[in-house]
Protein backbone atom coordinates (compact mmCIF):
# COMPACT_ATOMS: atom_id res chain seq x y z
CA UNK A 1 0.00 0.00 0.00
CA UNK A 2 1.18 3.21 -0.85
CA UNK A 3 -1.10 5.19 1.08
CA UNK A 4 0.77 7.41 3.68
CA UNK A 5 -0.78 7.42 7.48
CA UNK A 6 -1.74 11.05 7.12
CA UNK A 7 -3.83 10.40 3.80
CA UNK A 8 -5.04 7.12 5.55
CA UNK A 9 -6.12 9.60 8.24
CA UNK A 10 -7.78 12.56 6.35
CA UNK A 11 -9.34 9.99 4.44
CA UNK A 12 -10.88 7.86 6.98
CA UNK A 13 -12.30 11.81 8.55
CA UNK A 14 -14.21 12.08 5.43
CA UNK A 15 -15.56 9.09 5.03
CA UNK A 16 -16.59 9.36 8.56
CA UNK A 17 -17.85 12.93 7.99
CA UNK A 18 -19.56 11.23 4.88
CA UNK A 19 -21.34 8.55 6.35
CA UNK A 20 -22.78 11.39 8.75
CA UNK A 21 -24.52 13.03 6.09
CA UNK A 22 -26.10 9.81 4.69
CA UNK A 23 -23.68 9.39 1.86
CA UNK A 24 -23.97 5.96 0.62
CA UNK A 25 -21.17 3.39 -1.34
CA UNK A 26 -18.41 4.48 0.61
CA UNK A 27 -15.09 3.44 -1.02
CA UNK A 28 -11.50 4.73 -0.52
CA UNK A 29 -9.24 3.38 -3.58
CA UNK A 30 -5.06 3.29 -3.30
CA UNK A 31 -4.75 4.82 -6.52
CA UNK A 32 -1.01 6.45 -5.76
CA UNK A 33 0.99 3.70 -7.89
CA UNK A 34 -1.74 3.67 -10.37
CA UNK A 35 -2.14 7.71 -11.34
CA UNK A 36 1.07 8.98 -9.58
CA UNK A 37 -0.68 12.23 -9.07
CA UNK A 38 -2.67 11.28 -5.95
CA UNK A 39 -2.26 8.94 -3.33
CA UNK A 40 -6.04 8.30 -2.79
CA UNK A 41 -9.27 8.28 -3.96
CA UNK A 42 -12.37 8.67 -1.54
CA UNK A 43 -15.86 7.81 -3.58
CA UNK A 44 -19.53 7.69 -2.19
CA UNK A 45 -23.27 8.40 -3.50
CA UNK A 46 -26.53 10.19 -2.60
CA UNK A 47 -29.77 10.24 -4.00
CA UNK A 48 -29.99 14.00 -4.12
CA UNK A 49 -28.16 17.41 -5.25
CA UNK A 50 -29.34 18.53 -1.47
CA UNK A 51 -27.28 15.37 0.04
CA UNK A 52 -24.47 15.62 -1.96
CA UNK A 53 -24.10 19.07 -1.43
CA UNK A 54 -24.23 18.77 2.66
CA UNK A 55 -21.60 15.51 2.44
CA UNK A 56 -19.52 17.72 0.17
CA UNK A 57 -20.10 20.61 2.96
CA UNK A 58 -19.30 18.03 6.66
CA UNK A 59 -16.55 16.75 4.41
CA UNK A 60 -14.43 20.02 4.26
CA UNK A 61 -15.68 21.25 7.77
CA UNK A 62 -14.20 18.20 9.14
CA UNK A 63 -11.10 18.00 7.00
CA UNK A 64 -10.33 21.62 8.18
CA UNK A 65 -10.87 21.54 11.53
CA UNK A 66 -9.24 18.07 12.41
CA UNK A 67 -6.26 18.19 9.70
CA UNK A 68 -6.23 21.89 8.98
CA UNK A 69 -6.82 20.81 5.15
CA UNK A 70 -8.59 22.39 2.33
CA UNK A 71 -9.04 21.96 -1.40
CA UNK A 72 -7.37 22.91 -3.54
CA UNK A 73 -9.77 22.94 -5.98
CA UNK A 74 -13.64 22.33 -6.00
CA UNK A 75 -15.04 21.08 -8.97
CA UNK A 76 -19.08 19.99 -10.31
CA UNK A 77 -20.91 22.40 -7.37
CA UNK A 78 -23.27 23.96 -9.29
CA UNK A 79 -24.49 20.43 -11.52
CA UNK A 80 -25.30 18.69 -8.31
CA UNK A 81 -24.93 15.78 -9.50
CA UNK A 82 -20.97 15.04 -9.12
CA UNK A 83 -18.60 17.15 -6.83
CA UNK A 84 -14.97 16.61 -6.73
CA UNK A 85 -12.82 17.84 -4.23
CA UNK A 86 -9.14 18.17 -5.22
CA UNK A 87 -7.02 18.00 -1.72
CA UNK A 88 -3.61 17.68 -4.32
CA UNK A 89 -3.04 14.07 -1.90
CA UNK A 90 -6.68 12.57 -1.96
CA UNK A 91 -9.47 13.67 -4.24
CA UNK A 92 -12.79 13.04 -3.17
CA UNK A 93 -15.86 12.12 -5.23
CA UNK A 94 -19.18 12.73 -4.18
CA UNK A 95 -21.98 11.53 -6.54
CA UNK A 96 -24.99 11.08 -7.55
CA UNK A 97 -26.28 7.46 -7.55
CA UNK A 98 -27.09 7.51 -11.05
CA UNK A 99 -23.74 9.48 -12.22
CA UNK A 100 -22.02 6.77 -10.11
CA UNK A 101 -23.11 3.98 -11.84
CA UNK A 102 -23.19 5.04 -15.64
CA UNK A 103 -19.31 6.89 -15.03
CA UNK A 104 -18.30 3.62 -13.27
CA UNK A 105 -14.86 5.00 -10.83
CA UNK A 106 -14.92 1.57 -8.55
CA UNK A 107 -15.31 -0.35 -12.14
CA UNK A 108 -12.32 1.59 -13.60
CA UNK A 109 -9.73 1.27 -10.94
CA UNK A 110 -10.89 -2.62 -9.08
CA UNK A 111 -7.53 -3.43 -9.70
CA UNK A 112 -6.44 -0.75 -6.99
CA UNK A 113 -6.29 -1.43 -3.74
CA UNK A 114 -9.41 -1.02 -1.57
CA UNK A 115 -8.56 0.71 1.93
CA UNK A 116 -9.80 0.16 5.87
CA UNK A 117 -12.20 3.20 6.45
CA UNK A 118 -12.37 2.37 9.86
CA UNK A 119 -16.03 2.62 9.61
CA UNK A 120 -18.19 -0.40 10.41
CA UNK A 121 -21.28 -1.60 8.41
CA UNK A 122 -23.53 0.10 11.72
CA UNK A 123 -22.06 3.13 10.85
CA UNK A 124 -23.48 3.29 6.70
CA UNK A 125 -26.85 3.70 5.54
CA UNK A 126 -28.11 0.64 3.55
CA UNK A 127 -25.64 0.38 0.63
CA UNK A 128 -26.60 -0.54 -3.28
CA UNK A 129 -24.72 -3.55 -3.68
CA UNK A 130 -24.89 -3.32 -7.84
CA UNK A 131 -22.53 -0.52 -8.00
Amino acid sequence: MTVPDHVLAELRTAAQAAAEKLATNISGLDVGERLGITDAFLICSAPSDRQINAICDEIEVELKKQHGSSPLRREGRDSGTWVLLDYGHMVIHVQHEQERAVYGLDRLYADVPRLDLGITEGDLPQQDESL
